[in-house]
């Protein structure tokens, strides 16, 4: 006879909690990377073209600026240009597995077409996915963030913002 429980207890189980906390589904939802909480962006629709990069200028839950230096997210071109060409060699990996490449009958120019067409429609999401990923590699988590308040800058200079 198997000697197993018939239930996982309680110390095992995932917490939803841990999960919704975690670095991850932070980045990928578009919170803030101090408290992993707070929304950073104002509209939660990506493809508002007018307002799909415009971002709350400090968490609405821990105060914790988004701009943190002037001209802070030049940086996000190289991590969006970087996601883009590890998603195009993703479909073209996955193209070359089920449909495979051949100049002979065009396949590798229906990849071509249909890799274009998803970029081109995934990139307000990837613009928005970049800035995440930036601000989230220079504002860390801090789990006792109601305690010890704000991460302080010294390179804010409130003159010079959107100044550029």
């Amino acid at each position: 006879m198997n000697n197993l429980p018939l239930s996982i207890p309680v110390s095992e189980t995932i917490n939803h909690k841990e999960k919704k906390n975690s670095y991850y589904w932070t980045v990928l939802t578009n919170r803030c990377p101090h408290c992993r909480e707070g929304k950073i962006f104002l509209k939660e629709h990506a493809y508002d073209f007018k307002t799909n990069l415009k971002m709350h200028e400090n968490c609405s839950v821990c105060k914790q600026p988004t701009e943190i230096e002037v001209g802070f997210y030049y940086g996000t071109s190289y991590v969006s240009y970087l996601v883009t060409v590890a998603l195009s060699g993703f479909t073209f990996i996955a193209w070359w597995i089920f449909i495979g490449i051949s100049v002979d009958d065009n396949r590798i120019f229906y990849w071509l077409g249909i890799n274009t067409a998803l970029v081109l429609l995934l990139q307000p999401l990837l613009m928005r996915f970049s800035r995440t990923l930036w601000l989230s590699w220079f504002v860390k988590y801090d789990p006792d963030w109601k305690e010890k308040g704000v991460n302080k800058y010294e390179r804010i200079v409130k003159e010079q913002m959107n100044n550029w």
